[in-house]
Formats: C-alpha cells, sequence, structure tokens
C-alpha cells in the first residue's frame, strides 16, 4: 500500500499521518509518499514522487474526485429583499456556476444583522432566501434541486452585541454543488 499527500485543490497542503501497529510516520510535504509493506512494519521513510508517478498511481482516483463546490455570498439592504447593487451583479456568476456543474444540488440559507426581534429576523431571512430562489427560478435554475433555510440573526458572518446593524451579516449564502 502506498499513501501520498498531495494539496487540496485550493493548493494547500496539511500534515498526513499513517499508522499501524508497527510505527507512525508523517507526511508533510506535497508530493511524499510512504509505503505499508505489512501491518506489523513501520511505514517507509518518506520519500518524494514525481507528478507523472502519482497520475499513473491514482489517476483515475483522482479524476473521480467531484468538483469542489463553490460558495457565494450576496448582500441585502437594511430591512429588505433588496441585493446591493454589487450582490445584483453576482446573480450572473450564479446562474453560470450552476449551468457550468449542471448542478441539481443548490443551498441558499439566509442570513440577518441583530437589529429587531429574532423571530422577525428568521423571518425575514427566510424571504431573502425564497427571493433568490425565484429569482434564480425565473432566468433558468430548476427550482427541484434548490434547498431553502434560515439562520436569521443566529450565524453572523461579524459577531456584534445585539441591536448593531452589520450590513455584512445581511446576507444569502449560495453553496453551488
Amino acid at each position: 500500500n502506498v499513501v501520498v499527500l498531495l494539496p487540496d485543490p485550493d493548493g494547500k497542503v496539511g500534515i498526513l499521518e499513517v499508522s499501524n501497529k508497527g510505527g507512525t510516520q508523517l507526511l508533510t510535504e506535497s508530493g511524499h509518499a510512504t509505503e505499508i509493506r505489512a501491518a506489523d512494519v513501520s511505514p517507509t521513510a518518506p520519500v518524494s514522487m514525481k507528478e507523472e508517478e502519482v497520475l499513473k498511481l491514482f489517476g483515475a482516483a483522482i479524476s473521480a474526485q467531484p468538483v469542489p463546490p463553490v460558495t457565494f455570498l450576496l448582500y441585502f439592504k437594511s430591512g429588505t429583499t433588496e441585493l446591493t447593487e454589487e450582490s445584483q451583479r453576482q446573480i450572473l456568476e450564479v446562474l453560470s456556476a450552476i449551468d457550468a456543474r449542471k448542478s441539481k444540488d443548490i443551498t441558499i440559507v439566509g442570513h440577518t444583522d441583530s437589529v429587531g426581534k429574532k423571530e422577525a429576523n428568521f423571518q425575514l431571512g427566510l424571504e431573502r432566501a425564497d427571493f433568490i430562489k425565484a429569482d434564480l427560478v425565473f432566468k433558468g435554475a430548476d427550482p427541484a434541486g434548490i434547498e431553502v433555510t434560515s439562520h436569521g440573526e443566529d450565524n453572523p458572518l461579524i459577531k456584534t452585541e445585539d441591536e448593531v446593524a452589520e450590513p455584512r451579516n445581511r446576507r444569502i449564502e449560495i453553496t453551488v454543488r
């Protein structure tokens, strides 16, 4: 068995610990590999594996991985379902991502700042998410693949005291898978 440490889609490289009854080996650099020859024998010392060899051994598994989801943040004017001008322009990017991925798995989560009653903010977050869903559907997205929910003021992007008008918390988060 061979284990290789590869970077995340964004290029970041973590640390991988490979352990068995015989011992442990840490992989800390992209392309480093260790071999496990037996359950009671420590994994081999890390060696650098060339990209061609990684693709030869693991190419089919790598190409079978799903495309990572893409997330969009769209912002609203205070107390409304009206998008800011910049966020209005992002709708086309969202639609492009849906189309490029042939996505049938989209989530829209509505959020608010902490101004007003908690119940009203939950409802406003839901109205914002429903508004965006309706807009996406009007512009060609399949409604069956869109899930809508609200967090209201409960998951702020920027933590504030109660009754603070924070524009970055008045948002929806769209995840396209």
